[in-house]
């Protein structure tokens, strides 16, 4: 399984599909948290550590449960999100970060090695990649800053 990233542009915004419901019905809510929860601790040693609120343990939980509650959601799953934050406007709510196309790069690829061992564990090729295919283009969405 190759997932590929692909080349973004500020201010274009590609057509998104949802992932397949199947995706998260496979891997399920508490293994799919995990996944999100590991990808922020990923995070905090990368590159791209500076945008996440790394230094404060309380904020940085919270902007891990709320990843998992959107990706929960928009993977077909119950609506934390909405239900807790209201609409998703994704868009809005990243505009004060300064996110170029190399810090989103490096955000997918912490996805990468978390997807692949999904893969092993016996998760659908194709659920996986319906899953990859959404965080890759809708993360074109949020590049906000020339690199």
């Amino acid at each position: 399984m190759e997932l590929k990233i692909t080349d973004g542009e500020i201010g274009v915004r590609p057509d998104v599909a949802k992932p397949h419901p199947g995706f998260f019905h496979e891997v399920g809510e508490e293994k799919f948290r995990a996944m999100v929860y590991d990808h922020y601790e990923a995070i905090k040693t990368s590159d791209i550590a500076f945008l996440f609120p790394i230094f404060d343990d309380d904020d940085f939980a919270e902007a891990q449960k709320h990843a998992a509650d959107f990706l929960i959601e928009i993977s077909g799953g119950p609506d934390y999100f909405t239900q807790t934050r209201g609409e998703h406007q994704m868009v809005g709510r990243h505009a004060p970060f300064r996110i170029d196309e190399k810090s989103r790069r490096v955000w997918l690829e912490l996805y990468i090695p978390l997807l692949q061992g999904l893969k092993k564990e016996g998760i659908t090729q194709e659920y996986i990649e319906s899953f990859w295919n959404y965080l890759n283009i809708f993360s074109m969405w949020l590049v906000n800053t020339k690199s």
